[in-house]
Parts: C-alpha cells; structure tokens; sequence
C-alpha cells in the first residue's frame, strides 16, 4: 500500500495518522542518507580516482581466484580448498603495490613455513603414542606462540612493522596443521592444497597490483615529503606580512588570523608521520621503478619528514602569536620587522627550493642564495637590536615579538645545514642523502 493511500485510509482510521507520519519521517531520513552516501562517494573518487580503480582490480582478482569453484576442471583438482585463494585476495589486496607484496609474500613464505614445521611437529609427536600425542602438540603450538609473540612483538618492533602479518599466519597455519591433523588423516594433502591454493590467490593479487595501474607506496612518499616541505615554505614566506600587517590605523601591531588562511599547512605536515612510516614500510617491498632504483634510500624520506616537523613545530609556536592579544610596541616591531620579514621570506623560498629539487630529483638551485639573505638578515637583527635603546621600554610587552624574532633566526639556523654547499644535500643524482652534521641537533 502507498503513503498516499495510508494518507487516505488515515481519514477513516485515525490511528493511522500517527503511522503515517513515521513512514514520511522514515522514508525522508532514508533519502537523505542515500543521498549522502552517493555524494560522499562521488566526492571520495573525484579527489583519487585511483580508488575506483583499485576497486575494480579487487573485482578482478576475485572474478578470477573464483573460477577455482566455478570451473568444473580446476575444482576436481583443489575442491573445497579453493576457497583460500578467495580469501588470500580478499586480505592480502592492497592499495599500493608495496602492501600488496608485502601481505602476499608474508602470507606465502609464513604458509609454507609454518606448513613444514607443522608436519615435523606431527610425525615427531606421533612417536610418543596415543596418550602422548595431544600433549606433545599442545606443548609444541604453547612454546611457537610464546616465542613468536615474545620475540616480533615485543623486542623487535622494526621487525613486527615489516614481518607482524607473516608471524600471525605463521602461528595460525602452524596451529591449524598440528591441531587438525591430530584428527585429519590426509594432512599432508590438505596443507598442499592450501599452500597452492594460498599461493595462487597471491600471485593474482600481485601480477595484477605490479602490472595493472600500479599504485607505488615509494611514488606516494616521494610526493609526500615534498608536498610537506612546500607546505612549510608557504607558511613561513607568509608568516612575516601575517604577524607585521599594519591595521587601518596605521599602528604597527597583530592582527587576528583567518582559520583558513595558508599558514595552517604546516598541521597537515605534524601529522604525517605515521603516514611516511607505513609508505617507507611498504615502498621497502617494491621493485625498482620509474625514476625509482632497486634498494633506493627510502629509510632517508624518514629523516628528511622528521626535520620537517621539527620545522613544523617551530612554526606552531610562531603562528601562535598571531593571535596574541599582546601589544607590542610599535617602536620596537619598527626596529625588528624589516630583519624578521627577510629572515621568514628568504628562509621560506630556500625550503621552496629544497622542495622542488625533491620533485624533479635535481640538485636544489637558488636556495643557497635565499640563505644567504636570511643570514644577513640575522645580523642586521642583532645590530639593529644592539644600536636601539631598550632601557626604557616595557620587558613584559617585547617579549612576545622578541619571541617571534628568536624562533625565526632559529629557523634559519637549522634550515641552513640542508642547503649548504659544503654540507650534503637533500638530493644528489636522484638519491636521498642525510643532512645531519656531526653535533647537530635532528632539525630541518
């Protein structure tokens, strides 16, 4: 029955009133929601369309890895087992080719392992009869989940980021093998069937992921570091005219900040870190490609995002006196704009160097001549500062905008070892190298 005839029927029923007006609300809310799911995805494959396309590899795999039950031939030969190749392309599919390979070799090499030892456990627990058996099993699946937890997950955590999916498959493999085939009588058949049915729903996986619109975890880094690095740029070229803006009444003072203003960027880049991590974790996993060598530096991209957000950080403290009620005097923005305005341009176009050598890979040009600014800014600070009459003034009132020249001419200072000529840079024939010296602190 329509909502309009319940409308109807509502004349001669008044009960029904009540029901059809929570049908309507109903009906309205289901619209909208749907409505809003359609929108948000249309939104989500508008700004990467690589995850519409990454969908339909999935869709592939899995029309493929299925013909295993579907095709008459291939399940007289795995039977039921095929349905591990389905799920090995449901878990093991990734976004990005390096996760892709990871999963599927954590998975392959964890099966085949975890598959021998389970085998030696049962032939060897067999050799104590029928009472000693399950007790013999139940020692050896208590002692590998001991040592295998204790070991990856606790002590070595830079091997439980790379190998932590393998262990699990490796523990539950080994437990399924030794527990099943104390009732199972074909156990080496049965682990074969799955390995090669594991193996299998793998390698589709991973022939679709490296040759069908590749999406490289290295690639996403590489963008990604630059990306952040030209998000500090920004922020520091537009943090002087920000902070020393003259209001209408010409009396030089802050100004409070637009929320959305550019020099926000600098958020997105303190919290990236787990980001790069995870992208260095899986671009270690890929192959050599594009501009990208077999065994590239990729650890170095970690270094270079934790110099960023050290960065990052000193900029959050600058932006904070933006909104500072404050108010400095303008004797002494007077004395101290001119230098902190240079120091924050130049420092800001050399990092916009820095990131465009990232980009193209290239030698970084002109950011040794933004530096070089920036420093003679810093001492035209200091003799500026030394030359002015500070006797009089009001130490509680300076203090914020001698804040705001301190933190810059910090800036400077640890901007200054990555652009250098005398100390390594960023790039340098299209490899990442450190930019600490000896003694110096991890900053950008």
């Amino acid at each position: 029955m329509e909502i309009n005839e319940l409308a109807a029927a509502g004349k001669r029923r008044p009960g029904f009133y009540a029901m059809v007006g929570w049908l309507k609300a109903l009906q309205g809310k289901f619209n909208t929601k749907v409505v809003k799911v359609v929108k948000g995805t249309i939104k989500l494959g508008r700004d990467d369309p690589r995850r519409v396309i990454h969908s339909l590899k999935v869709a592939l795999a899995l029309t493929l890895v299925s013909l295993l039950y579907y095709w008459r031939a291939l399940f007289d030969g795995f039977g039921v087992a095929g349905i591990w190749a389905v799920l090995t392309v449901v878990v093991v599919f990734e976004f990005t080719v390096g996760a892709t390979l990871s999963k599927s070799l954590n998975r392959g090499f964890a099966t085949l392992l975890a598959g021998a030892l389970g085998v030696g456990a049962q032939h060897l627990a067999s050799l104590f009869g029928e009472k000693g058996e399950p007790i013999v099993l139940g020692i050896f699946v208590f002692l590998l989940g001991f040592v295998c937890n204790i070991t990856f997950s606790r002590f070595f955590p830079r091997i439980k980021a790379r190998y932590d999916y393998g262990v699990l498959i490796f523990i539950l493999t080994f437990s399924m093998v030794t527990i099943s085939g104390y009732r199972v009588e074909e156990l080496l058949e049965m682990a074969h069937e799955r390995l090669l049915t594991i193996i299998i729903g793998g390698g589709t996986c991973m022939i679709i992921s490296v040759f069908l619109c590749p999406v490289w975890a290295g690639e996403d880094l590489h963008k990604l570091i630059a990306s952040n690095i030209e998000k500090l740029a920004n922020c520091l070229e537009g943090f002087g005219g920000e902070y020393f803006q003259q209001p209408k009444d010409g009396n030089c003072g802050m100004v409070p900040k637009n929320e959305d203003s550019f020099l926000q960027g600098y958020k997105s880049v303190l919290n990236s870190k787990t980001t790069e991590e995870s992208l260095a974790n899986f671009a270690a996993w890929e192959p050599g490609h594009g501009r990208f060598k077999f065994r590239h530096p990729w650890n170095q991209y970690l270094k270079i995002g934790a110099l960023a957000r050290q960065c990052a950080y000193q900029i959050e403290t600058l932006n904070g006196h933006i909104n500072s009620k404050v108010q400095v005097p303008p004797e002494f923005l007077q004395i101290i704009q001119d230098s902190c305005r240079t120091m924050s341009i130049e420092t800001g176009k050399a990092l916009k160097a820095l990131a465009i050598a990232i980009k193209t890979m290239k030698e970084p040009k002109h950011a040794c001549e933004h530096l070089e600014k920036s420093k003679t800014a810093v001492k035209d600070l200091k003799t500026a500062l030394k030359a002015a009459s500070l006797e009089n003034a009001d130490i509680l009132a300076i203090v914020p905008a001698a804040a705001v020249a301190s933190i810059l001419v910090e800036i400077v200072k640890v901007v200054e070892p990555t652009v250098s000529p005398e100390k390594p840079q960023l790039l340098h024939r299209g490899s990442v190298n450190p930019v600490l010296l000896d003694g110096e602190s991890p900053m950008l």
